[in-house]
């Protein structure tokens, strides 16, 4: 498995969220767009890393895994913060697919709600997971973009 190509598709759905947030600045990427149980698109762009990070680092990588999925929905930052958070992400990953075997088991279990009911997960699952995790997630963080773009802003309320 050529996993540059599954990677570039995984920096695709980062870009575009940065991207986003970029267009927001970094007091309305952190605002919830009005809908009920939103979360900010900066809060879900910095889950998609927590995402990625235990899927692929923890599950796949070995790395020792503190994710609070909670936290994640509530956490606020900057852009540039998300952006170095991302940058070594990045990093990370490429480390962790460093000689990916796909027939290989996953380092640690995944919450038994991700098992399937004749089969474990496989790494093949893991890295699919989270591509569905980071695109869906983009598509969400699109749309929060179009609706704060047309709310107003809390300062101007």
């Amino acid at each position: 498995m050529n996993t540059d190509e599954y990677l570039h598709f995984l920096d695709r759905a980062l870009d575009g969220m940065l991207a986003v947030l970029g267009e927001l600045g970094d007091e309305r990427a952190n605002q919830a767009p009005p809908f009920d149980g939103a979360n900010s698109p900066w809060a879900i762009t910095y889950h998609c890393t927590e995402v990625a990070d235990y899927w692929i680092g923890h599950l796949i990588g070995g790395r020792e895994s503190t994710r609070d999925r909670d936290a994640e929905f509530t956490a606020r930052g900057t852009i540039a913060d998300l952006t170095r958070t991302i940058t070594a992400l990045r990093a990370n990953l490429h480390k962790d697919l460093d000689g990916f075997d796909p027939a290989a088991p996953l380092t640690n279990t995944p919450p038994a709600d991700y098992e399937g009911p004749s089969r474990q997960l496989t790494p093949i699952g893991v890295l699919l997971h989270v591509l569905e995790e980071l695109a869906q997630h983009h598509g969400q963080v699109e749309v929060s973009r179009d609706a704060l773009s047309t709310a107003p802003t809390d300062a101007a309320l």
